[in-house]
C-alpha cells in the first residue's frame, strides 16, 4: 500500500512541472515535515516518536533508513521556519482520499508511539486532516485503528 502511494506521488509531482527529482523531494519533505510537526507538538522529544517517524517514512516513501534520517533532520530544520501546516499540506492536497488517509494514519502512529496522544498532537493531526480535505469519518477511523492496537 505504501509503495503504491510512493509511486503515485512520483507521478503526481512529475506532472506538476519542474524536474521529477525536485518535485519528489518536495513531497518527501512535506510528509517528513508533517510527521515532525506531530512529534514536536507536545514539546517533548520522545525516542519512540523519533524512531516511529523514521520507520514510517521508510514505509510511506519506500526509502532506506539513512535517507529517512536525513529527511527527518531536514524537516526538523524546516519546521523551525514554517509558519503553518499549510506549508506542508499545500504540496499534498492533490492525493487521493486513500493516500491522504495513509498519511494521517501515519501521523497518528507517530503521536501514539509513546503510548498516549497529547491534545496538541491531536490538534495538529486534526488540522492537517482538514487542510488535506480528508473525510472526517476516515480521520476517526485512522485514530481508532492506531489507538486500539
Amino acid at each position: 500500500m505504501f509503495s503504491k502511494l510512493s509511486s503515485i506521488l512520483k507521478e503526481v509531482f512529475s506532472e506538476e512541472g519542474g524536474s521529477a527529482t525536485s518535485n519528489e523531494m518536495r513531497y518527501q519533505r512535506a510528509m517528513a515535515g508533517l510527521l515532525c510537526e506531530v512529534a514536536g507538538a507536545d514539546h517533548q522529544l520522545d525516542p519512540r516518536e523519533e524512531a516511529a517517524k523514521v520507520s514510517l517514512l521508510c514505509s510511506l516513501l519506500d526509502i532506506k533508513q539513512d535517507e529517512a534520517n536525513t529527511l527527518v533532520e531536514e524537516a526538523q530544520k524546516d519546521s523551525q521556519h514554517s509558519v503553518s501546516l499549510y506549508d506542508y499540506t499545500d504540496k499534498l492536497r492533490q492525493l487521493e482520499q486513500s493516500q491522504r488517509y495513509d498519511l494521517v494514519k501515519a501521523m497518528w502512529e507517530v503521536a501514539y508511539a509513546d503510548g498516549k496522544v497529547d491534545p496538541l498532537e491531536d490538534s495538529v493531526i486534526r488540522k492537517t486532516a482538514e487542510l488535506l480535505y480528508l473525510d472526517h469519518a476516515l480521520f476517526i477511523k485512522a485514530k481508532l485503528e492506531v489507538t486500539k492496537q
